[in-house]
């Protein structure tokens, strides 16, 4: 797993979304760096204190939602809207993120807890 820790979790409410006129604004990683993760790192999947695993305006990015697309495309996961990742280690924390199982659903809502060993 992959964290991106950027005290987005701090924002609430309008400012979490952050939503302009050109839609919403939030940072994420760049599909370089994405497929780079999934590719040379073999990561499980990736994480990030946002609404999204991508930018606020990856909408506009080709293809849209690009660290969505790699990820989902090679069979990792996505965590979203995380909390707290200010309180762990750099490396070493175990993630369990276990998903509701919904019948032909794609996502599912988590209660993700790290351990610190």
């Amino acid at each position: 797993w992959v964290l991106m820790r950027t005290g987005w979790a701090r924002r609430r409410g309008a400012d979490y979304i952050n939503l302009r006129e050109d839609g919403a604004h939030s940072p994420g990683p760049d599909a370089a760096a994405v497929r780079f993760l999934v590719e040379q790192r073999d990561i499980i999947g990736f994480g990030t204190e946002t609404v999204g695993t991508d930018t606020g305006q990856a909408v506009h990015s080709d293809p849209p939602y690009p660290a969505h697309y790699i990820l989902h495309g090679a069979g990792r996961y996505g965590l979203q809207c995380l909390a707290n990742l200010d309180q762990l280690p750099p490396t070493g924390a175990i993630l369990v993120a276990a998903p509701l199982k919904i019948r032909q659903g794609t996502g599912s809502p988590l209660r993700v807890l790290a351990l610190i060993p």
